[in-house]
C-alpha cells in the first residue's frame, strides 16, 4: 500500500500538556510541542522501524516520542542544551529508577546540610562557599541582558548553593545517574536565579524564568530566593517521574516482541549537534521516512543566547554559532540570512526524505514572505501540500501575547507535505495581485460568529494566497488585520483571546455556510 493514500490529519488536535511526566515539568525549554499532537502525527505518518528526524529538535519531544514509538530516532540542534535534555529524559541504560535513587542520596549526604545552611547564611559564610567551591568563568551576557556578567545573574547565595550541588554530583562515577542528576540541577537553575518571576497571587515558587516568557534576561523587580535544596529535590522528583515513565513503556514495548523491536535508546535514538543545512551530507538522501519539526520563527526567539545559562554552567560549548537560524540575536544575524537558513534547511529535509513519505512542519509569523521561503524551498522540492491545520493553544504562556493579545499570533500552523515517487515539477504561475478586502470577504462568513482567534483567519489567508500563486502579494500586519475586521463589525475579546461580532445577519450567514 502506498503511503500516498493516508489520510492527512485535516483538524487540530487539542493539546494534553500534562499527561506526560516525560515532557511536563522536567525541564523548562521554549515553545515545547504537546507530545500527544507530535505523538499522533508520528503515529499516522509513519511506522514501527522507521527513521524519524527532527531538524530542529528542541528539547526532544519528537525524538523521545518516535523512539518510544519503536521508531529509529534521529534528534538534531544546534543547542547543546537541548541536547542534554533529550538524551538525559530519553536514555534507557539503567535497569531501574534504584541507582538514580541512590545516587540523589549519596549526593544529599556529601551537601544537603551545608546547602540547607545557605538558606540563613549571612554574607561572610556565603563568601567562604564561593571561595572554595568550583565556579564557571563569570563571562558577559548578551547585550540585551539586564545583567552584565553571569554572576549577576544570581544572588551570591543561590551561587554558592547551586556550586555545593553541582560539585556534589560531579562526584557521581555513574554517568546515566549524572546526567539525570545534573538534569534535576539544571532545572533547578531555571527557578535559583534572579530572572525568576513569581507568579502573583500563588505559591511563591510556582512562576518561571522571564528567559522563557520575555525572551531575554530580564532580573525581577523583586528577587525571590526560593529554598535551594526543596528546590533541587522538587526538580528531582520531577526527572524521577519521567524516568519511572520512560521505563515502564521500555517495558512495555518487550512483551510479545523480539529484542530487535524493545525500545532501548542506544539502538533507536541519534543525536546530532548541526546546522540543519548540513544533515543532507551526514545522513545521505533518502534515508528518512518522516519528519517533524517546528524551526525558529525568525527574530521571536535567540536560543543560544538565551541558554548561556546552562550551557556555560554545564561546560557545553556552541560548535557554531553563526550557523543559527534566526534573525538578531548577539550575532545581529540578518533577515537574509535567516530565510537562507530556513529555505536550505526545507529543501534539504525533502531531499533526505525516502518517496512516498511525509513531511510536517510547525510554522507562524505575520510575515508571509517566511511562510512563501518554507512552501517553495519543499515545493521545489517536490513536497505536495496535502494539510495545513491550525494549532489552537489552549494556554496563553508568552508574556509578550499576554501584553500584546490582539497583535501576536498564539497558535501555529502544521503545514503537512507528501513526496510522491513521481517525480513532481513545480511550476510557478503568474502572479496576480491578492486583495486583502477579497480574501477577507471569502473568508469571514466561513468562521463562527460566536468567535475565532486571529491565526485562524491569517493561516487561511496565507495558504489561499499561496494556492494562487501570489502569496508574494499578500500584505498583512497586526494593524491591517484588526482595522479590516473592526470595520467589518468585528471586535476583538482580550480575555478570551477571540474575534466576535454580534450581527444577527452575520450569524446567519456563518451559518449557511457551516
Amino acid at each position: 500500500m502506498s503511503r500516498g493514500e493516508i489520510d492527512p490529519i485535516l483538524t487540530d488536535i487539542p493539546a494534553a500538556r500534562q499527561e506526560a511526566a516525560r515532557h511536563y515539568g522536567v525541564h523548562p525549554y521554549f515553545t515545547r510541542r504537546p507530545s500527544n499532537v507530535v505523538r499522533a502525527y508520528i503515529e499516522r505518518y509513519s511506522r514501527a522501524g522507521d527513521v524519524v528526524l527532527d531538524p530542529f529538535g528542541g528539547s526532544g519531544v519528537t525524538a523521545i516520542e518516535a523512539m518510544l514509538l519503536k521508531r529509529c530516532a534521529i534528534h538534531n540542534d544546534l543547542n547543546p542544551f537541548a541536547n542534554f535534555i533529550t538524551a538525559a529524559i530519553a536514555d534507557t541504560s539503567l535497569k531501574s529508577t534504584t541507582p538514580l535513587r541512590e545516587a540523589f542520596e549519596r549526593v544529599a549526604s556529601r551537601c544537603r546540610a551545608e546547602v540547607e545552611a545557605m538558606d540563613k547564611a549571612d554574607r561572610d559564610a556565603i563568601k567562604r562557599v564561593l571561595d572554595a567551591v568550583p565556579l564557571p568563568e563569570n563571562i558577559r551576557l548578551p547585550r540585551s541582558s539586564d545583567a552584565e556578567f553571569f554572576f549577576d545573574l544570581f544572588t551570591p547565595r543561590q551561587l554558592a548553593g547551586l556550586a555545593l550541588i553541582k560539585t556534589a554530583i560531579d562526584a557521581e562515577k555513574d554517568a546515566a545517574c549524572h546526567q539525570l542528576l545534573l538534569l534535576g540541577w539544571s532545572a533547578a537553575v531555571a527557578k535559583l536565579n534572579k530572572t525568576f518571576l513569581s507568579a502573583k497571587g500563588r505559591t511563591e515558587s510556582r512562576g518561571g524564568s522571564s528567559i522563557f516568557s520575555i525572551y531575554r534576561y530580564k532580573v525581577a523587580a523583586e528577587v525571590i530566593e526560593l529554598p535551594i535544596w526543596q528546590t533541587f529535590h522538587g526538580r528531582f522528583l520531577n526527572v524521577l517521574a519521567a524516568k519511572e515513565e520512560v521505563f515502564q513503556l521500555r517495558e512495555y514495548s518487550k512483551h510479545g516482541s523480539a529484542p530487535e523491536n524493545w525500545v532501548d535508546s542506544s539502538k533507536r535514538l541519534r543525536i546530532l549537534s548541526l546546522d540543519a543545512t548540513r544533515l543532507l551530507e551526514v545522513l545521505g538522501k533518502e534515508s528518512v521516512d518522516y519528519i517533524f519539526t517546528d524551526p525558529p520563527y525568525g527574530g521571536h526567539i535567540a536560543y543560544l543566547d538565551l541558554s548561556i545559562l546552562w550551557n556555560h554552567w554545564l561546560g557545553f560549548a556552541v560548535a557554531d554559532p553563526g550557523a543559527e537560524a534566526i534573525v538578531g540575536g548577539e550575532m545581529r544575524l540578518t533577515e537574509e540570512h535567516y530565510k537562507a537558513k530556513l529555505g536550505e534547511s526545507m529543501r534539504q529535509c525533502v531531499q533526505l526524505l525516502r518517496p512516498d513519505r511525509w513531511f510536517t512542519v510547525v510554522f507562524q509569523h505575520w510575515d508571509v514572505s517566511y511562510f512563501r521561503v518554507i512552501l517553495e524551498a519543499i515545493s521545489d522540492e517536490g513536497g505536495l501540500l496535502k494539510a495545513a491545520i491550525t494549532h489552537d493553544k489552549d494556554v496563553i504562556w508568552s508574556m509578550h501575547k499576554k501584553k500584546n493579545a490582539q497583535s501576536v499570533l498564539g497558535g501555529e500552523m502544521l503545514l503537512t507535505f507528501y513526496k510522491s515517487p513521481v517525480q513532481q515539477t513545480h511550476v510557478s504561475s503568474p502572479a496576480e495581485p491578492v486583495s486583502l478586502d477579497d480574501l477577507l470577504d471569502r473568508f469571514l462568513p466561513t468562521l463562527p460568529a460566536e468567535g475565532f482567534r486571529t491565526e485562524a483567519l491569517f493561516n487561511k489567508l496565507t495558504i489561499a494566497a499561496w494556492e494562487q500563486h501570489s502569496l508574494e502579494n499578500l500584505s498583512v500586519d497586526p494593524e491591517r488585520m484588526t482595522s479590516k475586521l473592526n470595520s467589518r463589525g468585528w471586535n476583538y475579546d482580550p480575555e478570551r483571546h477571540i474575534w466576535s461580532t454580534n450581527q444577527p445577519e452575520r450569524s446567519e450567514l456563518s451559518l449557511a455556510n457551516k
